[in-house]
């Protein structure tokens, strides 16, 4: 696995040793980057929540994003994480990871939001309690104009709308889809 544009572009990721870990494709990320170039910039505050490799937030600070948290329940992904971000040497003021489960981490109180979220969750997961939390009156998880993108199977349809808020667009690539959501 390698990243595919920016600083760190070329750069080789460490794997999982397991097959319990789905990274994101590189055809996958390459075709989200896409999507999000416009959209990151050295103010961009970028969440991987069930980040796994890290694979994701690591291309976002590649191509320039401020800061990126990681999130992921096993305490082996999250040592993972720690150890590309150390072999790309990114600055740790630049990143935090947090090895709680997805869930439990939309559900605390953060001090300020993200503009962009990637919930790439395994795909027989229910993803409706994290969905609800990014939806809600109440939260702060995405900041104005903020944007959360979840990776799910083809086959597994998300709904168009979830509280506050709504599915602007949809990419299907091979079994794998992307959601983007959007609040009112």
């Amino acid at each position: 696995m390698r990243v595919i544009a920016g600083h760190y572009r070329g750069r080789t990721l460490k794997s999982p040793a397991d097959t319990k870990t789905r990274p994101t494709s590189d055809r996958l990320r390459e075709t989200l980057f896409n999507v999000l170039a416009p959209r990151i910039d050295e103010s961009t505050r970028f969440l991987d929540l069930c980040a796994g490799t890290g694979a994701i937030g690591i291309e976002a600070i590649s191509r320039g994003a401020e800061f990126v948290t990681f999130v992921d329940k096993s305490r082996k992904a999250c040592a993972l994480i720690e150890d590309n971000l150390d072999h790309l040497k990114i600055p740790e003021t630049d990143t935090e990871i947090v090895c709680l489960s997805a869930e439990t981490f939309v559900g605390r109180v953060h001090p300020s939001g993200w503009d962009t979220v990637y919930f790439d969750p395994p795909y027989d997961l229910d993803y409706s309690t994290v969905l609800f939390e990014f939806g809600t009156a109440e939260s702060n998880l995405l900041n104005n104009d903020g944007m959360l993108i979840i990776e799910h199977h083809s086959k597994n349809p998300m709904p168009d709308a979830v509280a506050l808020l709504r599915r602007w667009r949809i990419l299907k690539q091979g079994d794998s889809s992307l959601s983007f959501y959007e609040r009112n």
